[in-house]
């Protein structure tokens, strides 16, 4: 079965909210995974810079031949992220997702994952949804993801540059 929005519904994702009209306090608060995904009929442009904060001194922005290359063609499932319950347990689906919105419109952000999305054109057009999964199993789901991603399409999502492993 091809990974893509059809089998995120049917496997229990939520939200499928568009960036613009996304309001962070309808997130759960729990841990889980979360997908970025295209609209119909979005075709990808890139902007020159990126619109996402710098992170340890480091320009998020790539080269248009770098960024291009990083492009699934076919795939609407552009980022697949997890929200794990943070060193003191108060992190989550909620406070992951605001973070990752929030990077891309410049603060700093507390990891660099995801940051090619900020490189698009027309970003409030995009889609996230997420799925609620215990806390000890977050990691796990987030590289079953992964991989069943790179089963389908042969390569990571579009702004998943490095493939989850399951930590013991």
């Amino acid at each position: 079965m091809m990974m893509n929005r059809k089998t995120l519904k049917s496997d229990g994702f939520a939200g499928f909210r568009a960036f613009d009209s996304l309001e962070i306090i309808r997130i759960p608060q729990g841990t889980g995974v979360f997908a970025i995904l295209r609209p119909n009929e979005f075709e990808p442009h890139f902007l020159k810079i990126s619109t996402a904060g710098t992170f340890k001194k480091k320009n998020p922005t790539l080269p248009a031949d770098a960024i291009l290359a990083e492009w699934v063609d076919g795939a609407d499932i552009l980022y697949l992220g997890k929200a794990g319950p943070g060193s003191k347990g108060n992190r989550g689906l909620r406070n992951q997702i605001k973070e990752f919105l929030d990077f891309g419109r410049g603060r700093p952000p507390g990891h660099w994952d995801g940051r090619l999305i900020w490189q698009l054109t027309h970003t409030d057009e995009l889609i996230i949804a997420w799925k609620e999964v215990p806390a000890e199993e977050v990691n796990q789901a987030e590289a079953a993801y992964h991989a069943a991603f790179v089963a389908d399409h042969g390569r990571l999502p579009f702004a998943n540059l490095v493939q989850a492993k399951v930590r013991n």
